[in-house]
């Protein structure tokens, strides 16, 4: 199913369980969405699946950081609530790769693109990140990659 239906379909859901908190995270993910239909590289009005995914990612940051904020200031209520939102956010996100995975990945990108220093990382960032694309957070990848460069 698409995303902004199976969006649309939880609103109401959320709506008819009376659950404010999870109806809020949906909304701001439905404004989002419509955002980026009505923008400049949507042309036909479907959102491509790697934009949404990049989007989701992006909502699921700027929560996380927020909530660091908020944490940091002693807002614990405020935090929560981010910590909250993202968690849902996150739920419409393919299943992330765990960090074993990734060092898989990145080894094998390391003899594919014949790496041999911290030259070479955005070689081997570019192999990675287009197959972990949406599975992974780039600030993991890329400290993995220095990690395994660094050898």
């Amino acid at each position: 199913m698409e995303l902004e239906q199976l969006i649309n379909n939880d609103i109401k859901q959320a709506m008819l369980a009376k659950d404010m908190r999870k109806l809020n995270a949906l909304r701001a993910i439905k404004a989002a969405l419509l955002l980026e239909k009505t923008g400049k590289d949507v042309s036909s009005g479907i959102i491509p699946e790697s934009v949404e995914i990049k989007l989701l990612q992006k909502l699921v940051k700027q929560r996380r950081e927020s909530a660091a904020i908020y944490s940091s200031q002693g807002r614990s209520d405020l935090a929560d609530e981010e910590v909250y939102q993202s968690g849902i956010i996150e739920a419409y996100l393919p299943s992330q790769v765990s960090e074993e995975e990734i060092k898989a990945i990145v080894a094998a990108a390391i003899v594919e693109t014949a790496a041999t220093s911290m030259r070479d990382m955005g070689k081997v960032m570019a192999v990675v990140s287009a197959k972990v694309a949406g599975k992974a957070d780039n600030q993991t990848v890329a400290a993995i990659v220095k990690a395994a460069l660094n050898q």
